[in-house]
């Protein structure tokens, strides 16, 4: 597991069960042993089960568990998740951030799920952004990726994105794409006007964000890139118009809202004594 992921579990646990979980411990014989069920309480698509082995490994105390599903798959309302045995106040201690970090992953992955009904067919693709809690970036983006989008670049260190700022600062398109070719990474630019599109065609570019276009508007500068580069559509794309965006011939559309505004699924976690 990386150990981003490591750590973030490890964080959770001591955010939650610090110097102990006192009710636990005041109500829960030492030895008593139980099995902990994972059941969806909602139709969704799952995400984060792997975490599941780390938190308890974490905490010790567990004989057996069994993952059900994987992440990816689509269950209904009812469906077991994952089983549990082991001391029971292990169980209890854990129950919390065991369902924050599923509820969380899960719904990403299922929005991200969505996204993807939508435009498919179009042979567009749907990417993720760096609108993520922070902490929890690989985390969410694994999730996004469960969900059946496609993961853009991880932070500013795996890619080069110029947009507007950088233009700016930089002295204008083509300087900004001349020094960005330097680095041997990938490189998008963002484009405004007419103008700088045909600048930073003429310069090389090979990849183009458009940003705040209606999807007519988006499709009359897709017509006339023509295939000179790909072309990421951004701003503004929802639910309800991310497929209008997808038939513009966009090769990508990308939705922060995946990431930073997916509700969390509904999974419960339901205790039995053996």
């Amino acid at each position: 597991m990386h150990p981003e992921i490591e750590d973030a579990v490890e964080r959770a646990l001591r955010e939650d069960i610090g110097p102990g979980d006192v009710t636990s411990e005041a109500c829960i014989p030492t030895g008593q042993m139980a099995k902990g069920t994972f059941l969806a309480r909602e139709p969704q698509v799952l995400a984060g089960l792997d975490l599941l082995a780390c938190i308890y490994e974490k905490r010790g105390g567990v004989e057996e568990l069994r993952l059900l599903r994987k992440d990816g798959d689509r269950v209904e309302a009812g469906a077991a998740i994952a089983t549990v045995r082991g001391r029971a106040r292990t169980l209890l201690e854990c129950e919390r951030v065991s369902l924050n970090f599923l509820q969380r992953l899960s719904g990403v992955a299922t929005l991200a799920r969505k996204f993807a009904d939508q435009v498919a067919g179009t042979g567009c693709r749907v990417l993720d952004t760096r609108k993520t809690t922070p902490g929890l970036r690989r985390l969410e983006k694994m999730a996004a990726a469960a969900g059946g989008i496609t993961n853009h670049r991880l932070g500013l260190f795996d890619a080069i994105l110029i947009k507007n700022n950088h233009i700016a600062a930089a002295g204008g398109v083509t300087v900004a794409l001349q020094r960005a070719a330097e680095s041997g990474l990938p490189v998008e630019i963002e484009v405004r006007t007419r103008e700088e599109l045909e600048e930073a065609l003429e310069a090389g570019a090979q990849s183009l964000l458009l940003d705040n276009l209606t999807p007519r508007e988006a499709a009359e500068w897709v017509r006339k890139i023509g295939g000179r580069a790909k072309v990421e559509l951004s701003g503004g794309i929802t639910l309800e118009n991310v497929r209008a965006y997808a038939e513009t011939g966009a090769d990508y559309v990308s939705a922060g809202a995946i990431t930073h505004s997916a509700p969390a699924t509904d999974i419960s976690f339901r205790l039995e004594w053996v």
